[in-house]
């Protein structure tokens, strides 16, 4: 029902302005009664970070910041949903408006700048729900005027890992000032150790994950996927939003907008950074695929990547959640015509040539 009701409420929905109609959206997730999920074809199973995941389309980080309706977003069809970003105090972000659709190109533009009810919202919320099922991540971030915000990692770590299946450690969002320098090698070696120390004292089991920006260069890649397998990380997320703004943007005005741009224009540089990860680190830990992803197509080639798991957001802006069947449905189809049993057979067999593509 919902997904044939899409197309109607779309019209509406785009008439608003971008944030209003999420909120919106997130009522009417809330307002919807308890559905589980139908079961999916077992060759979309996915085992990973100790763990089986009945699908690997996942939905990705900032759709359910404050972990409103992870049981209603899994019951259309996700194997996986990753709430937050949370940080540990209650705040509100950058001024409105702070996103910005880009129709023309698929696209979405944003900066809300880690927007947040805070760490004691989020762990009452989710430890209310424990115990339901499903795969549920978090993705934690630093307040923006913290002192100290290697320990606002650890207290997120601390307070949700045993609520959690991952955590997921952001340091690559662009729309909070120099949240990115922590991708640089000596504080992210001191961030993941302390990290992995906080979720070992409270919780062994949960994965811990990092997720990286689109931007880096190759070199700054080495010294991450280094610094992320000595350090014990068991999954890399790839990738965050783009400050990048390709040449091929129709929507120009909005394009000069300030924020992460996320969507379709940002699917070639996530790809290729993906495809150079997995030759990094492929069959050593597993990577997420995020970026661009809005058809089976798109999800098929960043496992073809290296993806074991995939992620997709601002898509759904412009699709609804009929998408997610459909690239379930689609990557049977793809298996089928390869005669593969499971997608494991398919993760990071192109990302040689797959990090060559042109951008």
């Amino acid at each position: 029902m919902i997904n044939a009701l899409f197309p109607l409420a779309r019209p509406l929905l785009h008439s608003l302005d971008a944030e209003t109609a999420h909120n919106l959206t997130l009522r009417g997730l809330a307002a919807l009664p308890p559905r589980r999920p139908r079961a999916d074809d077992p060759r979309l199973a996915v085992d990973v970070l100790g763990r089986r995941f009945p699908n690997p389309v996942g939905l990705a980080a900032g759709f359910d910041k404050g972990a409103e309706v992870p049981d209603a977003l899994l019951g259309l069809g996700f194997g996986f949903v990753e709430v937050g970003g949370v940080v540990p105090k209650p705040q509100p972000g950058n001024p409105r408006p702070r996103v910005f659709r880009l129709p023309r190109d698929n696209a979405v533009i944003n900066r809300f700048g880690l927007n947040s009810e805070g760490l004691d919202v989020v762990r009452a919320r989710l430890a209310a729900r424990n115990g339901r099922g499903g795969r549920i991540g978090v993705n934690i971030g630093a307040n923006k005027d913290s002192t100290d915000r290697l320990a606002d990692y650890v207290a997120c770590t601390r307070a949700l890992a045993p609520l959690v299946d991952f955590v997921t450690v952001n340091v690559s969002s662009p729309n909070t000032p120099g949240l990115r320098d922590l991708q640089g090698e000596a504080f992210l070696d001191e961030l993941l150790a302390r990290v992995v120390e906080a979720r070992d004292a409270v919780h062994p089991d949960t994965a811990i994950l990092l997720k990286i920006a689109p931007d880096i260069t190759l070199e700054a890649l080495d010294a991450m996927a280094a610094t992320a397998l000595r350090r014990g990380v068991q999954a890399l997320v790839v990738s965050n939003t783009t400050i990048a703004r390709p040449a091929s943007l129709r929507e120009a005005g909005l394009a000069k907008e300030t924020g992460g741009l996320s969507g379709r224009p940002l699917f070639t540089a996530a790809t290729r950074l993906l495809a150079e990860t997995y030759l990094r680190v492929g069959g050593r830990i597993p990577l997420v695929g995020v970026g661009g992803i809005d058809s089976a197509e798109a999800a098929w080639t960043k496992i073809r990547a290296g993806a074991s798991l995939v992620q997709l957001y601002s898509s759904l802006v412009y699709a609804g959640p009929g998408l997610i069947p459909e690239i379930k449905a689609g990557l049977l189809d793809r298996l089928k015509a390869e005669g593969a049993a499971s997608l494991a057979t398919v993760v990071g067999r192109d990302a040689a040539a797959l990090a060559r593509m042109p951008v």
